[in-house]
């Protein structure tokens, strides 16, 4: 029984197998040479569509992707303008802040066009001090790191002629000048603010851009200004840099041995490596400006050593002045941020010419017709007379 079944199940399997078998030969003998290439170009073209497919959605992505937002306060900026953000000016020098009157020292030096931006001390850069600058689009914070990034943009070295052992010295007088002197005017500043604001005749008003009264932004100026501005750091920022724990006679001990050192390097040279200023003179100018120009009137320990002991360091500043702020006095007598530029003709005064070129055309045209009338008169007076006297030779002949 058993084995029957199976025989008789064995007959129909065998023979699907043979079919199936056959039907593939059949296939095999089918699948010619052209058949083949044409399913290789089938396959090309089918992985070609893909990779079209891949490579528009990539552009389209790429296309919807945001751009990069302008993240600075000056939108409308002109191209490789620099647009220099700090203090406002003061009726003595054009900024309080040696950083702030380095950058702008640099970028006149160097002939670069730049723009300040009055903006009555409401910006600060996103490391929060001043100065910062904002240069197409992007905007650069703290003094060495701007000078560092306009010259490699603008191509500007002032220290191309100095030797690698020149560069070292000035590397660390720099750092003497701004990591010690500078630490010494701040710790007085910061322990005389009236003597500040009076020595500077800083006008909070104009500073602020407010009309509240001088008393009550002196006030606010020693409560809160001190605290938000690096201009007059806070006693406790000077304190925890060292310098504020000594008595105001070693700071100025201290501050004294720093311009002497600087008084000794310069010598008698126009400035510290020769005829021409580099960047240990724009440094030294922009810090010693702070000690030099405060008014007569205040007492200050340093200015008084400085023009009694260093006048060499008095002549430096005198020189860096005149070649880098010819219009020094306008500066400080109008406060004005933008004296460099020129200024555009206000409409009052286009309309005061017009009239003032009309009126002086209307006379002129007067003035050549009474001439005309008076020339034509006088040709018809000898007109008249030649023919008088015409008729008179007449008569005679008679």
């Amino acid at each position: 029984m058993t084995m029957a079944t199976e025989t008789e199940n064995t007959g129909p399997e065998s023979k699907e197998i043979k079919d199936v078998k056959e039907m593939k030969e059949v296939l095999k003998n089918e699948t010619t040479p052209d058949n083949k290439q044409e399913e290789k170009d089938a396959a090309k073209k089918e992985e070609s569509g893909k990779k079209e497919e891949t490579a528009d959605a990539a552009a389209a992505a790429a296309s919807s992707a945001p751009t990069k937002a302008i993240s600075v306060h000056k939108t409308n900026f002109e191209k490789d303008t620099v647009y220099l953000y700090q203090f406002s000016r003061t009726p003595l020098l054009p900024s309080l802040s040696a950083y702030c009157l380095k950058v702008e020292t640099w970028l006149r030096l160097n002939g670069i066009k730049y723009e300040n931006v009055d903006h009555k001390m409401k910006f600060r850069s996103k490391k929060g001090v001043l100065p910062f600058i904002e240069l197409n689009g992007e905007e650069y914070a703290d003094s060495m790191i701007i000078l560092r990034e306009l010259s490699q943009k603008f191509g500007k070295d002032l220290d191309a002629a100095l030797t690698s052992e020149q560069r070292s010295v000035s590397h660390a007088m720099i750092s003497m000048i701004e990591n010690h002197l500078a630490w010494v005017v701040m710790c007085w500043r910061t322990k005389n603010l009236d003597q500040v604001l009076k020595g500077y005749k800083v006008n909070l008003q104009h500073v602020l851009g407010t009309r509240i009264p001088n008393s009550i932004l002196n006030f606010f100026f020693k409560l809160t200004f001190v605290r938000k501005w690096d201009l007059l750091q806070s006693a406790k920022k000077v304190k925890a840099q060292g310098m504020g724990m000594h008595t105001p006679e070693e700071v100025s001990q201290l501050g004294c041995a720093d311009l002497k050192v600087l008084s000794d390097m310069l010598a008698d040279k126009p400035f510290f490596f020769g005829d021409e200023p580099t960047t240990l003179d724009v440094v030294a100018f922009a810090h010693l400006g702070q000690i030099l120009y405060i008014d007569k009137d205040t007492s200050y320990s340093l200015r008084d050593y400085m023009q009694e002991n260093c006048p060499n360091l008095v002549g430096h500043c005198s020189r860096m002045k005149e070649r880098c702020f010819p219009d020094w006095d306008e500066i400080c007598s109008t406060l004005d941020m933008n004296t460099h530029l020129p200024k555009p003709e206000k409409q009052e005064e286009k309309e005061g010419t017009k009239e003032e070129g009309n009126k002086e055309s209307k006379e002129e045209k007067e003035g050549d017709k009474e001439k005309a009338d008076k020339e034509e008169k006088e040709v018809e007076k000898d007109e008249k007379k030649e023919v008088d006297e015409n008729k008179e030779k007449e008569k005679e002949g008679k």
